[in-house]
């Protein structure tokens, strides 16, 4: 049974090279090698391929935007990420949103028609040094880290892991939307993450420790 794929990268020989290794592999039907996310987005919207192989980092939507559409509308595509490099936060938070396979550029041409393989066969793709990153929160000292927050963006996190929307947190800190916008803003970059979920997952797993 063919697979449907979808490729995107904003760099034209790397995708240009994936686009001929995935039209040369048998029982894979190429839909579009993109060379953008909004790209990459529609096709993967109108098409709803299988399996979409997305580069994490593009000028205009990258790889993590996609995934977390894909989770929030829980389209039946499974994601493979291709990655320069990648902090042990992103693949922390890459996890988190169900990403099926991870893959460093630099082995792509060697690996993805195996990474390809397992995860049509419903088996992921995560080899252990990129996973160990992740546990290790990219190097970032976390009790250090939160450590370092102001009580009033210690307080916004906590309501966060409780589920509060940003209006919500305003009301109940007599604060703005705005306001809270750009704390959140702040303890991101503290922590080194980019969404709300590892934020949730970096506290609850610090509260843990310390029981």
């Amino acid at each position: 049974m063919s697979r449907r794929v979808v490729v995107a990268d904003d760099h034209p020989l790397l995708l240009r090279g994936l686009a001929d290794l995935l039209r040369a592999t048998d029982g894979v039907e190429l839909l579009e090698a993109a060379g953008s996310g909004i790209r990459a987005l529609s096709v993967i919207r109108d098409q709803r391929p299988d399996i979409a192989i997305l580069d994490v980092t593009m000028p205009d939507v990258g790889g993590m935007a996609i995934l977390k559409v894909i989770h929030e509308q829980d389209w039946p595509v499974r994601v493979i990420f291709l990655s320069a490099t990648m902090s042990g936060s992103q693949i922390a938070e890459a996890l988190s949103l169900g990403v099926w396979g991870l893959l460093l550029k630099d082995y792509a041409a060697h690996s993805l028609v195996d990474c390809l393989d397992e995860v049509s066969a419903g088996r992921k793709w995560l080899p252990e040094d990129l996973v160990a990153r992740a546990r290790e929160d990219g190097g970032i000292d976390v009790p250090k880290a939160i450590a370092s927050l102001t009580p009033r963006e210690r307080e916004i996190s906590e309501l966060v892991c409780r589920g509060f929307s940003n209006k919500a947190i305003a009301a109940a800190v007599g604060s703005t939307e705005g306001t809270v916008s750009i704390h959140l803003h702040n303890i991101y970059r503290k922590l080194g993450i980019s969404s709300r979920t590892t934020l949730a997952t970096l506290f609850v797993r610090h509260v843990e420790e310390r029981s």
